[in-house]
């Protein structure tokens, strides 16, 4: 009965969607006609101040610098200079959702118990201290050392690297952006659900939205046991904080722990959905979800019940067995092999992970062997003219970055329609992107704000001729949809970017599927 209940439940929510898009004609298309494949490589927690100090100094060729800075300002207003630290941090910094009632917003690196004054100066976003790392309560304003070199001898050729020069020079090379910023604040599991369906809520009309990860070991989503707990972020209607809830902003809105019985497993619309039930006469948009594991807090699928229709502990849906791939490796193949879906969504194993304190300083070579597969390296697939690649990161990671978190008008209480409910979740700190195709300027800077994870949803809806902002979700409240990455009318041609590390060793690495980081 559970199942029947839930596919009945999730009908009038996809009807809903397919009736609002049959409605209103989506606008002439902004990219390039040839485009009919999108990857989304979702990496793990840095900012741009942290990765990409490579870039300081440096200005596109359009002109527009890259805005990296390398310094931060304490209390008293003096200047400190970022410490370089290994990408394979041997710590790791809260990045919970947790607030500070002294702000305008919330700010997810202030931890629960450490008290932050509102004259913590301009930088006030990284003044709390590392509850891991109590010796070195400093320890978020530190960026990756790139000096060190490696030489590398493998289906590239041969010759020396350093760990971060494939990310450089696919900024470089490619697009970059000086605003992206998470849509959600705080951690992995609300980020993950964002970037699939726009909501770590379920109906996303009440502004309601869960906030933080699951605990360690307890299974997400669906597959979330009876007594799992989480915490939500919404508007206060009442203006009076509930108990056991912490608020803030003057009272407009707080996070509080799930209720009991408070279910995991959403009926809302996806971009899934989308991709599924195009408006006619569009055909079915193939789609795969690239994770290391089921139940896990990156897997967003599991949070879907269409998708999942979870029995026994497990995702049994058809959805889930055609669509939701539980060895990363595979997009490799399925590149390869000229398999490789329509949409697709790429999760790190945590051996190549750039979460600190679990990074073994493979990231960037496993996204150098996606990007180089699709550029046509050791690949006759002919990818290179038709796909647009989105790298990004889901989290801060609890790393300082210099700019401001971008402020979305408050609007409780909620009112409709949906799109208009944001409560209070405000957008988190900046996080990396890169956009990468044939239609790519070389060096292109764009300094537009913001881009969120709603953008890389319209991009996707835009590319395939969906309706922007279908889904009436984060993609509805995105102001972007990367279309200014894409200027070229003719592709270029691509230039293999070597790494450390080739297709071929993450291919032949033995062993299971590792979950991304260890929180």
């Amino acid at each position: 009965m559970k199942l029947a209940s839930t596919k009945l439940t999730i009908l009038p929510v996809i009807l809903g969607v397919i009736f609002a898009q049959a409605q209103t004609a989506p606008p002439p298309s902004a990219f390039p006609s040839a485009i009919n494949h999108v990857i989304v490589v979702f990496q793990e927690n840095r900012t741009p101040d942290n990765l990409f100090q490579g870039l300081f100094g440096l200005t596109g060729a359009n002109g527009i610098p890259y805005n990296i800075q390398n310094f931060y300002t304490d209390p008293s207003g003096v200047q400190h200079a970022l410490r370089p630290v290994g990408m394979a941090a041997n710590f790791d910094l809260d990045h919970s959702d947790a607030t500070n009632p002294n702000s305008g917003f919330q700010f997810e690196n202030t931890h629960p118990g450490v008290p932050v004054s509102p004259s913590c100066g301009p930088d006030i976003f990284g003044c709390a201290t590392s509850p891991t790392d109590p010796v070195s309560p400093t320890n978020q304003f530190m960026f990756v050392d790139n000096s060190i070199s490696y030489h590398y001898n493998n289906a590239y050729g041969q010759g020396t690297t350093h760990v971060l020069d494939p990310y450089l020079a696919f900024a470089k090379q490619y697009g970059w952006a000086n605003h992206m910023f998470q849509t959600n604040q705080g951690p992995s599991y609300p980020a993950h659900q964002f970037i699939f369906g726009g909501t770590s809520g379920d109906t996303d009309s009440s502004a309601t939205f869960v906030s933080e990860n699951f605990g360690r070991g307890t299974a997400a989503g669906c597959l979330a046991p009876s007594n799992a707990t989480n915490f939500t972020v919404s508007p206060v209607s009442n203006g009076s904080c509930p108990a056991g809830c912490t608020c803030f902003d003057n009272g407009l809105a707080a996070e509080c722990p799930t209720p009991q019985g408070f279910s995991f497993c959403y009926n809302h619309a996806t971009m899934a959905t989308m991709l599924d039930f195009p408006p006619p006469p569009k055909q079915k948009i193939s789609w795969k979800y690239y994770a290391p594991s089921a139940g896990s807090i990156w897997t967003a699928p599991n949070s879907i019940a269409a998708i999942c229709s979870p029995s026994g502990g497990q995702c049994m849906g058809q959805e889930w067995q055609t669509n939701v791939d539980l060895n990363p490796t595979d997009i490799l193949k399925d590149i390869n092999n000229c398999q490789l879906p329509q949409v697709s969504w790429a999760i790190p194993d945590g051996r190549w992970s750039d979460h600190a304190n679990v990074d073994h300083g493979l990231g960037s070579s496993w996204v150098a062997a996606i990007i180089n597969a699709i550029g046509g390296f050791q690949n006759n697939c002919g990818y290179w003219n038709n796909t647009a690649i989105v790298v990004t990161w889901d989290d801060w990671g609890g790393w300082f970055d210099h700019e401001t978190p971008f402020q979305l008008t408050l609007n409780p209480p909620c009112q409709t329609p949906a799109t208009n409910c944001q409560g209070d979740y405000q957008y988190g700190f900046r996080v990396p992107l890169m956009v990468v195709s044939a239609y790519t300027p070389s060096g292109y800077v764009n300094d537009i704000k913001p881009h969120d994870f709603g953008s890389i949803l319209r991009m996707i809806q835009g590319i395939f001729g969906l309706q922007e902002g279908g889904l009436g979700f984060a993609d509805a409240r995105a102001t972007t949809d990367l279309r200014a990455f894409f200027s070229l009318t003719q592709p270029r041609a691509y230039t293999v970017v070597p790494a450390i590390k080739d297709a071929t060793f993450f291919l032949s690495l033995a062993g299971p599927p590792v979950a991304p980081d260890n929180d």
